[in-house]
């Protein structure tokens, strides 16, 4: 493990902002649509985002073949050319997630993004192993992400956060107990100065008040990749103390949006994706084994951004 006396991660201090997670465009043969790829990846730069989230889950990590999830994290990282951080996913057991890893630093990645991994439910010291296995792959900084079945005690969290290349926790699983104690844990064990935390919730708009009430300011929006305007509006809100404006959009758009997307397996991502392909981008369809959503659930969801923007209009 590299000596280090303090955490001054490059990646740590730009990693501040609204997160962007893209969707993964496809062709009509289902494979990589590389420039429309580029032209999500320059709106979402351009649209003030803070840091692109490449080939994670909406961006269909789990379908994509490794050639092109080498090609897709290369193109996120010319594309973006340094203006914000390329967070790449990498996930799996442990020697192919390492494959992932070495693929995204080649690639010109700026970290990693965990999944957990694939089907093991593993203990507490199997998921030490496997952490502190894939920070050592490469030379990028990594971030947990808990949930399903990576579910972390506060001192496993505690004990990979003294490791210099495990630089935060993304929390998809939604127990503020426990997350609490695990903020707890970190801050008292020695070498673990700057570790971050990441609301990681589907709609993590939903659920931002409750998690800031923790500490946890961070989250990635699914949301700013079809209706940018509502996500960074609602982000500002939030941050800047406008409570008005925050439940307004709660109670008129996301709410709504999150009861939309609980009506499809899928709807996490191929909503998320029929969204992009509702601003005029034609990103494709999700790959096998996703389905694409109802036609009618996507006009809703063509309603409920028109009701979030009149609200923004208001």
């Amino acid at each position: 493990m590299p000596d280090r006396t303090d955490r001054h991660s490059p990646l740590v201090g730009r990693l501040r902002g609204l997160l962007c997670f893209p969707v993964t465009p496809a062709d009509p043969a289902g494979g990589l649509a590389a420039d429309t790829y580029r032209q999500h990846l320059r709106s979402s730069v351009d649209g003030g985002c803070a840091a692109v989230f490449a080939c994670c889950g909406t961006g269909e990590f789990a379908t994509l073949d490794l050639a092109e999830y080498a090609t897709a994290i290369r193109i996120a990282a010319d594309e973006v050319a340094g203006q914000v951080p390329v967070i790449a996913a990498i996930g799996y057991g442990t020697g192919l997630a390492r494959h992932y890893a070495r693929l995204a630093e080649d690639a010109g990645a700026d970290g990693l993004l965990v999944m957990p991994p694939y089907l093991i439910t593993a203990d507490q010291d199997g998921l030490r192993r496997h952490y502190l296995a894939l920070a050592d792959a490469s030379g990028l900084d990594l971030i947990l992400y808990q949930r399903d079945n990576a579910i972390f005690a506060p001192d496993t969290v505690a004990t990979l956060a003294q490791h210099p290349r495990i630089i935060g926790l993304k929390d998809g699983y939604g127990d503020l107990d426990l997350l609490q104690r695990t903020i707890s844990a970190v801050r008292t064990t020695p070498d673990t100065a700057g570790f971050l935390y990441f609301n990681g919730m589907p709609t993590a708009e939903m659920s931002a008040p409750a998690f800031r009430g923790v500490g946890v300011t961070l989250y990635s929006s699914a949301v700013y990749c079809f209706a940018p305007d509502i996500a960074l509006a609602f982000h500002g809100a939030l941050g800047g103390g406008d409570e008005v404006l925050v439940q307004r959009l709660l109670d008129s758009f996301y709410r709504p949006f999150v009861e939309l997307r609980q009506r499809g397996a899928n709807y996490a991502i191929s909503l998320v994706k029929a969204g992009v392909r509702l601003t005029g981008l034609d990103v494709g369809p999700v790959r096998p084994p996703l389905t694409e959503p109802d036609p009618e659930h996507v006009k809703e969801l063509a309603r409920l951004v028109e009701q979030g923007r009149a609200v923004l209009a208001g």
